[in-house]
């Protein structure tokens, strides 16, 4: 017998569709677990508990919803389950998944986060073969960890560490590990690895205490950083594009140089932190004189990784060295 903690939070596996919207409903969260009772022969091998500490479509998130999360999954002992399984919308799962990856980074049981890109009475609804990899995941596998379980069209069902998921494609419900390295492939109610997961750091204990003062910014041809105030701000996490650059130009002006947005944040103490980016022997000039002009670079991780890791060191740590240290050390195998 194994016992697992469903944690429902809401979500488009959450919800039903009626009336030309879709919403969440409470009957459609328990809606997955009859489902699969009715699909898994050895179904009585499962106990499940159940809690429900949000119901709210994910794009609705804030980090607050994720200390609700962190006190009612704690609140519930989780020591006294073979695995827990949270459902969850697709907007921001990859968000949550690195919240949950970093803050139990110290679990000894499997954590897994369960979505659908259709409510789950459509017939395109990936839901419950994602919710049914998850179980077969703590049966079989049961290794310590946060992991996504997750069907893309026309594909099988790829396994993903927490901490390395990306946002969904544009225009797109499917889900990518960065750079394409899922941690396990699901068929046929088997298991086969892809990708060894890296030695994480000693285990670090963790306050659920995201900071409120963290600004990320995305890169966009005629971003004007003139824009943006600053105040009360501690961070500036600023995306790439994908060869680990930004704009570094005077060219057209200062109020669209990277460069000087940097150095007005120094004026000011605030940190800005550039995210992903590959560590590797050469670099864009570019790339070089921003971190010359005092950028921080975050190497070989996701910005969702970058981000979420930045809310927590500032919520827990007040020394730029414990921030620094924080983010180097790798918690839950965010780095490539």
């Amino acid at each position: 017998m194994k016992n697992i903690l469903v944690v429902f939070t809401g979500g488009t596996i959450g919800s039903l569709a009626a009336g030309g919207t879709i919403d969440t409903e409470d009957s459609a969260s328990f809606e997955l677990i009859r489902l699969f009772r009715q699909h898994d022969q050895n179904h009585r091998q499962i106990h499940f508990d159940t809690i429900r500490p949000l119901r709210i479509l994910s794009e609705n998130l804030a980090p607050d919803a994720w200390k609700i999360l962190i006190a009612a999954i704690e609140a519930a002992r989780p020591e006294q389950y073979d695995g827990i399984i949270v459902t969850h919308g697709t907007d921001t799962l990859a968000y949550s998944a690195c919240a949950l990856s970093f803050y139990f980074n110290a679990a000894k049981i499997p954590m897994l986060l369960v979505s659908s890109d259709y409510p789950l009475n459509h017939p395109k609804a990936n839901g419950l073969e994602n919710f049914i990899c998850a179980i077969e995941f703590i049966r079989q596998i049961n290794q310590a960890g946060v992991f996504v379980p997750y069907r893309n069209q026309q594909q099988i069902i790829q396994v993903h560490q927490g901490a390395r998921l990306a946002c969904s494609l544009q225009l797109s419900g499917d889900f990518f590990s960065v750079q394409g390295k899922s941690y396990l492939h699901f068929a046929n109610r088997q298991f086969s690895p892809l990708t060894s997961s890296a030695q994480p750091s000693p285990r670090l204990p963790l306050k659920a205490v995201f900071s409120e003062r963290i600004v990320m910014i995305k890169p966009y041809p005629g971003l004007d950083y003139t824009r943006f105030n600053l105040d009360g701000v501690d961070a500036v996490v600023h995306d790439l594009y994908h060869s680990g650059t930004a704009c570094a130009s005077l060219q057209w002006g200062e109020n669209y140089s990277l460069l000087e947005f940097i150095k007005r944040c120094g004026q000011q103490d605030i940190s800005v932190y550039l995210a992903p980016a590959i560590k590797s022997a050469d670099a864009y000039q570019s790339t070089q004189a921003l971190i010359e002009q005092g950028a921080e670079m975050i190497w070989n991780m996701s910005i969702e990784a970058a981000y979420v890791k930045l809310l927590l060191a500032y919520g827990n740590f007040d020394d730029k060295r414990e921030i620094r240290d924080f983010i180097n050390a790798d918690l839950a195998g965010e780095h490539l």
